[in-house]
């Protein structure tokens, strides 16, 4: 076992992959090397999303001992933020680490893979894509673009976004321009806002300029390096929209296809690995994050339990209306649902209990 498999295994991936078949000690004869160019949809200075995708890009080639280079390009780069799915479906580049819900606009099913609405926190989502059915779902739906695709990091929950007014009432949305992805920024075109949907590179200046009047982005950390603060001061809490945010590593069915074995098995694990160091990361980064920019001027809010309650109601009409219209959306709502609930009977008497006692909710 070479030196730089053994730094693989004994780091942050290694954990995870040392039960694999794909890490035992072995040499493989291999004339031929593999350059794999990975597309992605964030800026570079996004050290969590952007650094994910290179943490992936260099799992991999550690784990093959350099047989396989991965060259990790920011949006904008070689394409823009939001056309990272074409750009593997077509071949042009063998991966891409993006969102799915992105592209929701060739098949709302998307949505389901990154996060929906009043819909799984991050460990559920994990737990629905990794163990509940949700990742065969999610390849049966990515076939049709002849693609793969992997978990390879979680946000956990986000926020509500920034705002350069106070929302106090479902009529304080109405006319408002904000960026806003997936099926939630559908759920606010219903409530009359503006959809503008916008790379994360580009947030900042819209929201300062007046472009846009209200963003939501990831969660404090992020939020700070692109400083949203300073372009709109009341950040709304929570995130009903995005309780738990997978992002996915897409390869190539073709390319995938024609690889080795073992490196067909490294890249599902790289992309393992990293998809629990980003969850870790953000746990680890958001608090302090948030306190730095409350005391930068930031005010925090909470949105009224009635604005709440018209977001709830027309994303469960919107929920059956893409239902109604497509066959497989009405499926994976179907089974989604079915995991939704019952894991919720287990977290509800668990972990949300927990959590009111320790704030002193709980009678």
């Amino acid at each position: 076992m070479s030196i730089k498999r053994r730094q693989f295994l004994t780091g942050a991936a290694g954990a995870v992959a040392a039960a694999s078949t794909v890490f035992s000690p072995m040499t493989i004869a291999r004339n031929k090397k593999y350059r794999l160019g990975m597309v992605t949809s964030w800026p570079s200075s996004i050290d969590t999303l952007y650094g994910t995708a290179e943490y992936i890009g260099r799992s991999i080639e550690y784990a093959t001992d350099g047989d396989v280079e991965v060259e990790v390009f920011a949006a904008g780069e070689q394409v823009g933020g939001l056309e990272v799915f074409d750009a593997v479906s077509s071949g042009a580049f063998a991966m891409g680490h993006t969102a799915s819900y992105y592209y929701i606009g060739q098949d709302p099913t998307h949505a389901f893979f990154t996060s929906m609405p009043f819909g799984l926190t991050g460990q559920q989502q994990n737990a629905w894509i990794e163990e509940g059915g949700g990742g065969d779902l999610w390849n049966e739906l990515n076939a049709r673009s002849n693609m793969v695709a992997f978990l390879a990091g979680n946000t956990g929950g986000q926020t509500g976004g920034w705002f350069n007014k106070e929302i106090n009432s479902p009529a304080d949305l109405k006319g408002l321009k904000m960026r806003f992805p997936g099926v939630g920024g559908q759920v606010m075109a219903r409530a009359g806002v503006n959809i503008q949907n916008l790379p994360g590179g580009q947030v900042y200046f819209a929201l300062e300029r007046g472009v846009i009047d209200a963003a939501d982005w990831v969660s404090p950390y992020d939020d700070e390096i692109l400083q949203l603060h300073k372009a709109a001061k009341y950040y709304y809490m929570p995130s009903w929209a995005e309780p738990g945010a997978t992002l996915g590593l897409y390869v190539n069915n073709d390319i995938f296809k024609d690889l080795p074995k073992d490196i067909r098995e490294t890249i599902p694990v790289a992309a393992k690995a990293a998809n629990e160091r980003m969850f870790a990361q953000y746990m680890a980064r958001n608090g302090p994050a948030l306190k730095r920019l409350i005391a930068g001027g930031a005010q925090v809010r909470t949105f009224p339990s009635d604005v709440l309650d018209v977001l709830k109601g027309y994303t469960d009409e919107i929920q059956q209306e893409h239902a109604d219209k497509n066959k497989l959306y009405a499926k994976v709502y179907d089974q989604w649902q079915g995991f939704r609930d019952e894991v919720r009977a287990w977290t509800d008497v668990s972990e949300y209990n927990f959590l009111r006692y320790i704030n002193g909710d709980l009678s």
